[in-house]
């Protein structure tokens, strides 16, 4: 009982650090200013105020509803609705992580680039048929080690992280900063100026949504600590309204850093890719300590790749072959080795990645252009699997009745399935959006198109592939039982 009781200590200020950890991350802040500057600030608040907040607080009352099933958004499902619409949800949670898997080798390349170079050249003078080329070679020996055992390369990713974090927060103090303490003169011209922070609510503002929802995205994994917390019904809340505060003022103040040093009106092309390293990069020579400090974040970065990607082919395949009902699964797929490794889906994986890998560089010459493509299509793909948080918290306010919760978001169920059904349309109307590509049609109309014929059909492929596995288990399994 004392452990179990030791267990249940954390106060809201720990939910908030421990969250604000896992979600936030100074990417979030570079790619969504490339989109779309200054005005990102505005965007910021909107989607925090309205979409953020209800989410973890979703989050918690799946949490502490369903505490004894792990977490997982598979079993929340199962609990609410069928064991068929499970299996979707773990294959979605698994198939999310394909587009994810084949940008992370990029990510490594380009920060041993800056590492070693101590420029961003490499990813604006390299084809983007050379580059992938690399990138398969790395995911493949990174697939070997992480069928090998990825203890290791957990812990190293954990202070990668940890490092990750730190140099998100130096970032914004130092940039904030910089014009008063070194005298660095401001790149955005009317920084004072409200109408610089007003966004053109128009068909292009809706398509960098997306970016948005992959920024704010993944508090499920946030799940586990609702029941850990001294006072859920209270501390709870507290702690993931603390969480969205924290994440405003980061996304704002970092924001506002990204606008002193990157003219909001002239955003550098190569801004996604090279933005963070740039930035180091220039407070370093504006505090005369030279590359240090873009040399610290590179290195963290990419071992915090390194770590992720390893961990990252295994992790969801192990949650799609473990949740998932056996019947809609083929026994051949789940077949692990000595080492407890399912080999066959490693197979599976290790195609469908490399696929994505070499096949968009054969029609994306540029390698900034296919990074962005890649990172774009991350931000339509990955919110697919947060649709599963909100259709079984629809469903779970359906039943009421039927189950008990320590925390609740909103105890009227009706609200409650509002709320949730705004979050699922909202999510699906941004994925949606998100498809249309970023590029300028009239200065390559057939790259244009190929960009837009891929991010439609690429989630259409995964969400097929997940409709064709229960047909062959259904065929196989009777067959070797």
């Amino acid at each position: 009982m004392d452990s179990i009781d030791s267990q249940k200590k954390l106060r809201w200020y720990n939910i908030a650090l421990i969250s604000f950890v896992s979600v936030w991350g100074l990417g979030n802040v570079v790619n969504n200013y490339a989109n779309e500057g200054l005005p990102v600030v505005t965007s910021w608040i909107l989607i925090i105020a309205l979409y953020f907040v209800p989410y973890v607080m979703i989050v918690g009352q799946l949490g502490s509803t369903f505490k004894d099933a792990g977490g997982g958004v598979s079993s929340w499902v199962k609990s609410t609705s069928t064991k068929r619409l499970a299996y979707f949800a773990a294959w979605t949670y698994w198939v999310v992580h394909v587009p994810y898997l084949a940008q992370k080798p990029q990510n490594i390349l380009i920060a041993l680039s800056w590492v070693f170079k101590g420029n961003g050249n490499f990813i604006n003078t390299v084809s983007s048929l050379t580059v992938s080329i690399i990138c398969l070679v790395i995911f493949l020996f990174f697939l070997w080690v992480a069928s090998t055992g990825v203890a290791t390369l957990n812990r190293i990713g954990s202070i990668a992280g940890t490092a990750m974090f730190i140099m998100s927060l130096l970032f914004i103090l130092l940039a904030v900063s910089a014009p008063a303490m070194t005298g660095a003169k401001i790149a955005t011209p009317n920084m004072t100026n409200i109408k610089s922070y007003i966004p053109h609510f128009n068909f292009q503002y809706l398509t960098t949504l997306s970016m948005l929802v992959f920024a704010v995205g993944g508090a499920e994994k946030i799940s586990p600590y609702v029941n850990k917390t001294k006072n859920s019904s209270k501390e709870f809340p507290m702690g993931m309204l603390i969480l969205a505060g924290m994440v405003a003022v980061c996304a704002i103040l970092g924001s506002f850093a990204m606008g002193i040093l990157f003219d909001s009106h002239h955003i550098p092309s190569d801004l996604m890719a090279n933005g963070a390293y740039d930035a180091f990069q220039r407070l370093g020579n504006y505090y005369h300590v030279g590359n240090v400090f873009m040399i610290l974040y590179a290195i963290a970065n990419a071992m915090a790749s390194i770590s992720a990607l390893a961990i990252s082919i295994d992790a969801p395949l192990q949650i799609l072959l473990s949740d998932a009902d056996p019947k809609y699964v083929p026994k051949a797929l789940a077949k692990k080795n000595k080492k407890g490794t399912p080999v066959n889906g490693y197979i599976m994986t290790g195609i469908l990645v490399s696929l994505l890998i070499i096949v968009p560089s054969l029609g994306i010459g540029n390698m900034n252009e296919l990074y962005n493509w890649l990172l774009n299509l991350n931000s339509v793909v990955m919110p697919l699997r947060y649709l599963w948080v909100f259709f079984a918290f629809m469903m779970l306010n359906r039943q009421s009745k039927k189950f008990t919760s320590d925390y609740k978001f909103i105890k009227n169920p009706h609200g409650g399935y509002l709320i949730g059904l705004w979050c699922f349309v909202f999510t699906a109307f941004a994925c949606i959006m998100g498809m249309v590509p970023k590029t300028n049609m009239a200065a390559n109309p057939s790259a244009w198109w190929f960009q837009l014929a891929l991010n439609i059909i690429m989630p259409i492929f995964l969400i097929v592939l997940g409709l064709i596995l229960p047909a062959i288990a259904k065929r196989t399994n009777k067959a070797n039982d």
